[in-house]
């Protein structure tokens, strides 16, 4: 499981919702869809969980950076994938609002996007160093090979934050800090999920997510702990990579079920490839509900699916995370300390509010 330790205890990252120009003229409907959104921006935005005290932190004198104020600042951001996946589209989006909203010059952000190449990722971020930014934003395509960044920006003192997806390196050396998930705690609310949806027993196949990093390890290793605790007689009878895609998950699912056609249940790592389940499912034959799949993201259609009755359930990993990757790196130029990892809460959906909170999936 993630590391929780640091003594900072971030606020509630909200983001709050314009305010409204007061008439006496009864509200337009396009005033109550502006409020509306707001409010769904709002309830919608990261939120963090508080770290153990005593925890390891860093401190920009710890660092060994310079001071610099955001508003100025160059900031590079490297995407890892393509923005078709809806998690990776409000991720960047969520990152060039907040630049924009903190009144960043749009040439003062760059950013980059590594089309689920490693190796591209790894030169993308080498060239936003040599183009001299003060601040790098990384969702890591990989956990593992960033040694050849790492001695790059130490040389120059340029802090990273990891969103999404966690590096293996030291905190406060390599990078400053990781702000994500806890992911083996999504796999183990994912096995809660199933259990339930199961009744306990049954056969359960899992979609993969992408090899070489910490989301799929703890996504599998916390759904296969917690499903052999709660519910002992739920087997699980094949399991294959999906690399995160629709595609790769539909045929995925596809040889799944004609080596068990029986199959009960489906875990799929994220919801791109229960979506491909999905279509898989239809082409063969199955109808809504036959197959029981929980999934983890909080997509809009995977939170429709459970409305249409072919998810059960869908453990959220938001992705907004600029306003709390901004305000972290501020906090820390401003010489406050900042724990190595801010882990952010999750909400989940299922048949007793999909519906209604619809609107919270992006």
């Amino acid at each position: 499981m993630i590391d929780m330790r640091g003594r900072w205890r971030p606020a509630l990252a909200v983001l709050s919702a314009a305010a409204l120009l007061m008439s006496g003229c009864a509200k337009s409907e396009d005033d109550n869809a502006g409020s509306s959104a707001a409010a769904n921006a709002s309830a919608a935005a990261q939120a963090t969980k508080s770290a153990d005290a005593g925890g390891a932190t860093c401190t920009l004198q710890q660092y060994g950076g310079t001071k610099a104020d955001l508003k100025t600042a160059t900031v590079g951001f490297s995407q890892s994938e393509k923005e078709a996946n809806p998690f990776r589209i409000a991720e960047t989006q969520s990152i060039k609002d907040e630049a924009a909203k903190l009144g960043i010059p749009a040439d003062h952000l760059k950013t980059t996007n590594a089309d689920s190449k490693f190796d591209k990722q790894i030169t993308d971020v080498s060239t936003l160093i040599d183009q001299g930014v003060q601040l790098l934003i990384i969702a890591p395509l990989n956990s593992d090979g960033w040694d050849s960044v790492f001695a790059k920006a130490s040389a120059k003192k340029i802090p990273i934050v990891t969103i999404d997806r966690k590096i293996n390196a030291k905190s406060c050396t390599n990078y400053l800090t990781f702000i994500g998930s806890d992911f083996a705690e999504q796999g183990k609310r994912a096995a809660d999920k199933m259990a339930k949806a199961l009744n306990n027993t049954g056969t359960v196949s899992i979609l993969l997510g992408a090899p070489g990093n910490n989301v799929t390890t703890l996504r599998t290793s916390g759904f296969k702990d917690e499903l052999a605790k709660v519910a002992p007689g739920i087997k699980i009878v094949f399991e294959q990579t999906g690399n995160f895609s629709r595609e790769d998950g539909q045929k995925t699912a596809e040889q799944l079920l004609q080596a068990n056609p029986n199959v009960n249940g489906i875990y799929a790592e994220n919801d791109e490839m229960a979506l491909g389940a999905i279509t898989a499912l239809k082409g063969a034959n199955k109808k809504a509900g036959d197959v029981k799949i929980v999934t983890i993201d909080g997509t809009k259609g995977a939170v429709q699916g459970i409305v249409d009755g072919w998810i059960s359930s869908v453990i959220e990993s938001n992705p907004r995370f600029g306003p709390l990757a901004f305000s972290t790196a501020q906090k820390f130029f401003d010489g406050e300390a900042i724990p190595e990892n801010i882990i952010i809460s999750d909400r989940e959906y299922d048949s007793t509010n999909a519906q209604s909170d619809l609107g919270l999936a992006y």
